[in-house]
C-alpha cells in the first residue's frame, strides 16, 4: 500500500526575496526602503485563495469586479516613484486587496484608502487587521469621481487607469503634493507621476503600461456613421 507524498510546504520568504531580486529590481526600482516593504510584506496573504500560488509572479491577478491585484513590478515602480516620507498623508484610490495600501502604511504617517466594492473593502481591512498591519491605514467604501471632499494630501496613488486625470484629484494634492496615476487609451497607456506646482501640474512620464480603468474614468465610445 502506497501513500501520497504531502504537498511541499512554500518557503514565501525565499519566494519574495527571489521576486524583489528577479522582477522589481531589475525593472529599476532602486530604493531601498520601497525594496525592504515588498521583501517582507506577504503578498501571498492579500491573494484570493485560488490564486495564491501565483502571489508572487510576475502576474495581474483578478480580485473581482473586475479588478485585479497589480503586478510586482508596478507595484514596486509606484512606491518608488512616490517617494513617500514617514510625514506623508496619503491617499490611495482603489483599495483592490489592500496590498498597495499596506506599504504605503509602511512609508508613511497614514493612508487615507477609497474603495467602490464593499466586499472588497471589508476583505482589505480583514487582512490588514489579521496580518497587524496598517494600524495607520483607513478604508472607505466610497466613489472618489464622486466624492467632494476639501482634504488635500502630500501623495495619492490612483490604482486604475483615467482617460483624463479628473480635476479633483489635482485638487486634493497639497503644495508640492505628488500623484501617481495611469492615464491614456488602450493598448497604450502612460503611467505619469503629477507634481502639484505654484505654476500648475508638473507632469513626468514613467513608463507605458495597461491597467484596468477605474470605474466611471475609461473613455467615451465614440460612434462613427457609416
Amino acid at each position: 500500500m502506497t501513500t501520497a507524498t504531502p504537498p511541499a510546504q512554500v518557503d514565501y520568504t525565499k519566494v519574495r526575496e527571489n521576486m524583489v531580486e528577479q522582477q522589481v529590481r531589475p525593472w529599476d526600482v532602486l530604493d531601498n526602503r520601497v525594496l525592504a516593504v515588498l521583501n517582507t510584506l506577504p503578498r501571498d496573504a492579500f491573494v484570493p485563495p485560488a490564486y495564491r500560488g501565483a502571489a508572487y509572479a510576475d502576474l495581474e491577478l483578478p480580485i473581482g469586479h473586475g479588478e485585479v491585484m497589480l503586478k510586482p513590478v508596478v507595484e514596486g515602480r509606484i512606491l518608488q516613484a512616490l517617494a513617500l516620507q514617514p510625514t506623508d498623508s496619503v491617499l490611495e484610490i482603489g483599495t483592490g486587496s489592500g496590498f498597495l495600501a499596506a506599504c504605503c502604511g509602511r512609508l508613511a504617517r497614514e493612508v487615507l484608502s477609497l474603495e467602490l466594492h464593499a466586499d472588497l473593502a471589508d476583505a482589505a481591512r480583514q487582512r490588514l487587521a489579521a496580518l497587524d498591519v496598517g494600524g495607520n491605514v483607513r478604508i472607505e467604501c466610497a466613489d472618489a469621481l464622486q466624492s467632494n471632499t476639501d482634504q488635500q494630501f502630500d501623495a495619492i496613488c490612483v490604482t486604475g487607469a483615467v482617460d483624463d486625470i479628473p480635476q479633483p484629484f489635482l485638487q486634493w494634492l497639497r503644495p508640492n503634493g505628488r500623484m501617481f496615476v495611469v492615464r491614456g487609451r488602450a493598448p497604450v497607456m502612460e503611467a505619469v507621476l503629477v507634481r502639484a506646482d505654484p505654476s500648475g501640474p508638473r507632469v513626468q512620464s514613467l513608463f507605458e503600461t495597461q491597467i484596468p480603468y477605474l470605474v466611471g474614468a475609461a473613455p467615451v465610445p465614440q460612434f462613427q456613421f457609416l
